[in-house]
Order: C-alpha cells, then sequence, then structure tokens
C-alpha cells in the first residue's frame, strides 16, 4: 500500500499547573498529530511529541515518507534516521536527560501512523501486527503531581479544575484516593523533586499508611537529588517502594546509589526514562549496574517494533519494563496499549498522563479512552481502534496557533506564576 499523503496537525491541549523539578507545566502541553492517507484512501493516525521544531523534522521528513509502502518500515526508519536536518537531530527534554534524536521521535509518529494504516487495510488490530496479544488488558498506574489550583487553559478556554490543590502531603493523598476511586489504579507514582526530599518522603509515608501495603508506590524526582539525598531517601523508604526512578543525574550517579545502597544492604530497584534511552545505552548501565527497570517509550525508542524488542531484550538480561509517559492524547494510550498487549515482558503498570488531560481536547470520536479497574481493554477493532473527529481536530490546532507557545517551557511559567528567579537546578537538594 503506497502513501499518498502525509498531513502534520500542531495541536494544543489544556495541562494543569502540575511542578516538577524543571518548574511548572504551561497552561497548554504540545503535541503532533500524524496522518498518513493510503492510496485508497484510508487515513491512518499518529501522535508524538509538539512544537515548532517537531513540525520543521517533519517537514524534512517528507520526502522520505510520500510515496513509500506503508510496510517498508524498517527501510522508512534508515532513511528518515540517516537524513534528518541537522538543526532537529538532538534535543534534551528534560534538564540532565540523555538528549533524543528527533528523527527517531519523527520516525515513532509516523510508524505508528503506518501500522494504524496496516491495520485498517487488512481489518486486524496493531497488536496482531506486533506478534499478537499475550493479554487482553493493560495496567497503568495512577500518576500524582504536587499541583497549583487550577485545571489547564486560559481565559475563556481555561477548564474546571477537577483535582484541586495539591501542596501537602494530605493533598498528595487526597489526589490519589480521587485517582484511584475513579479510575481504579492498583499502583500510585508520585513525580517528586518539587518540594525539599524530606517533605516527599512524608508525603509517601502518608501515602503508604492511606493505601495500604498492598498498592505499589514508586517516586521520580527527574535527577533533582544528588547522590547522598538519593540514598538517604531510598533508606528512609525502603519499606515503601516498589521501585526509585531517576533519583539523581547521570548513569554514573545511578550507579554510585545503587552501590551504595548494597553496601547498606538494600536492593532497592532502580528505574529510568532518562538514562537508557536507546539500545546503546543498555551495556554501559548493565557495567555499572545502574538500572535494574526500564521505562520504555516508544516516542523516544523508535516506535512500536523498538519498543517490542526492548522487552526481549530485558526478559533475556533480567531487566524490568514499564513504560514511561508525557502529556498525551489516546492515539498515544491506544498505541502503548497494542505493544503492551503484545509484549510478554512487562513487569510492572504503565505510567499514563492521560487521567490529567480534559475530555474537551480529546480528538477520537466517542471521547476519552476508558481506564477501568486501573487498566485499558485491548481493542479488538482495526488498526488502533480508533477514528479521529475533524472537528476536535482543527479546535486543537486553533488553539495551538493562538495560544503562543512554541516549545514546552517549564521553567518560564515557574517564573511566571511562583518565582520570578527560578532556575532550574539539577540536582537540586
Amino acid at each position: 500500500m503506497r502513501i499518498a499523503e502525509l498531513n502534520v496537525t500542531p495541536i494544543a491541549i489544556a495541562d494543569p499547573p502540575l511542578l516538577n523539578s524543571n518548574g511548572l507545566h504551561q497552561p497548554y502541553a504540545l503535541r503532533t498529530i500524524v496522518e498518513l492517507v493510503g492510496e485508497d484512501g484510508i487515513s491512518g493516525w499518529g501522535e508524538c511529541a509538539g512544537g515548532r521544531r517537531m513540525l520543521d523534522a517533519f517537514e524534512g521528513s517528507r520526502q522520505h515518507v510520500v510515496g513509500r509502502s506503508a510496510f517498508e518500515l524498517t527501510r522508512l526508519q534508515l532513511a528518515l534516521t540517516g537524513n534528518a536536518p541537522d538543526a532537529t537531530q538532538h534535543e534534551t527534554l528534560m534538564g540532565r536527560m540523555n538528549p533524543l534524536p528527533a528523527a527517531r521521535r519523527v520516525f515513532s509518529g509516523v510508524e505508528v501512523a503506518a501500522l494504524h494504516l496496516i491495520g485498517k487495510s487488512l481489518g486486524v488490530p496493531v497488536c496482531d501486527l506486533l506478534g499478537g496479544r499475550v493479554r487482553d488488558r493493560v495496567p497503568f498506574s495512577a500518576y500524582l503531581f504536587y499541583k497549583l489550583a487550577g485545571g489547564g487553559g486560559e481565559v475563556d478556554d481555561a477548564r474546571d479544575d477537577e483535582w484541586g490543590e495539591a501542596l501537602t502531603p494530605d493533598g498528595v493523598v487526597a489526589q490519589a484516593q480521587a485517582m484511584i476511586t475513579r479510575y481504579g489504579f492498583g499502583s500510585v507514582k508520585l513525580k517528586a523533586g518539587a518540594f525539599p526530599p524530606d517533605e516527599e518522603i512524608a508525603a509517601m509515608l502518608v501515602l503508604r499508611n492511606a493505601l495500604g501495603p498492598d498498592v505499589p508506590l514508586r517516586i521520580d524526582p527527574n535527577a533533582a537529588w544528588t547522590v547522598d539525598t538519593s540514598v538517604a531517601v531510598a533508606l528512609a523508604l525502603a519499606e515503601t517502594l516498589e521501585y526509585l526512578e531517576d533519583p539523581t543525574p547521570g548513569m554514573a550517579g545511578m550507579g554510585e546509589v545503587h552501590d551504595r545502597l548494597a553496601a547498606e544492604g538494600l536492593r532497592m530497584p532502580l528505574a529510568t526514562n532518562m538514562v537508557v534511552t536507546a539500545f546503546d545505552d543498555i551495556p554501559e548501565s548493565l557495567r555499572l549496574r545502574a538500572v535494574d527497570v526500564i521505562l520504555g517509550d516508544h516516542h523516544y525508542w523508535g516506535g512500536l517494533r523498538a519498543v517490542s524488542h526492548l522487552g526481549t531484550l530485558c526478559h533475556t538480561l533480567g531487566l524490568g519494563l514499564s513504560m514511561h509517559s508525557n502529556s498525551h492524547l489516546g492515539i498515544s494510550l491506544l498505541a502503548m496499549t497494542h505493544v503492551a498487549a503484545a509484549t510478554p515482558h512487562l513487569t510492572y503498570a504503565c505510567d499514563t498522563h492521560y487521567p490529567w488531560q480534559h475530555e474537551a481536547d480529546e480528538i477520537l470520536v466517542g471521547g476519552k479512552v476508558p481506564i477501568v479497574d486501573g487498566a485499558v481493554v485491548v481493542p479488538s477493532t482495526p488498526g488502533l481502534g480508533i477514528e479521529i473527529d475533524r472537528d476536535a481536530l482543527a479546535r486543537g490546532r486553533e488553539r495551538f496557533e493562538r495560544g503562543g507557545i512554541a516549545e514546552r517551557d517549564d521553567v518560564s511559567e515557574m517564573q511566571r506564576r511562583v518565582d520570578p528567579a527560578w532556575q532550574h537546578i539539577q540536582p537540586r537538594w
């Protein structure tokens, strides 16, 4: 099946004021929606990171996509990753994170759209194209944030604050209980690095007391802590955490945390989506004993097939596997669901920001994808199991055009709303 058109639509979706080690989420998050139109008029859809730089990267890819068979994914990947413009070749999305090639992120969006197109044409779900499902439901984890009051959006597009402010341990617990009540999540993760570590330790201990011993807990400060602080937090939460994610900058720092905890007699799994973001990173992570759990992300690793391969490798090497998330809509959620369904070695519930995104921003016909009992049911309908609401897509593009946000910038938003002197410092504590 020949690809006749590549259509790329930048959109903005309302995002609540969520705190992290970089700063504060802006009123809108940016996404790029990818449409591949086959020669028979069938459309396949993908979703990836947003912003002006991504649009430039997609324009540079057009000559390699249009006219090619949708089945030629390996050749397409080689064409894209070998010919990306230098200006968009690498970008660091989070402080102290590995730079990610823009070409790899472009390919992830195109690959999902191509698999959706193929699945619709053949009448089979995407998970069948990845080897077939080994599970019918994919578990996800509640993703907690320290949060200012507000629901995202601005002025006449401002959203109701569904979750409320959460700046204290009690506020974090209330947020967790609300998410569990609404979505049935069976595990919980806190985005940390926003407050001094003692306060975040207290929040995790209060969460453990409120939720009981059977709910797995995770904490992720996005490399906000020194090695000394990381070790101290791990020791304080030794009986509380399922795993500790990216506590300190760099692979060497993660390895030192591991060694010092081992010397204390503590076997605390260390997880990452920041220092292992490509297959080339894995040998060094093993040498340094820096990582026990990899959070795969098809947007980072280069598509769904790459995450499936990652699952096989993690199983072979004795590493755990979960999935990383960023602010996203239902296309990405269902892409994650399909690859997780076809990946036997998925040892932890997946992350998702999806509960933070408002119903008004979803571009799928029928609205938001249901999360029930903490899981998403794997669709059996062709492709990803979605149709696009083109009116909703147009509204998303209008938000992007009038919103004035060209790239994500948590630092400037923190300066604007909270602290004019704020600077991104890692490690901060």
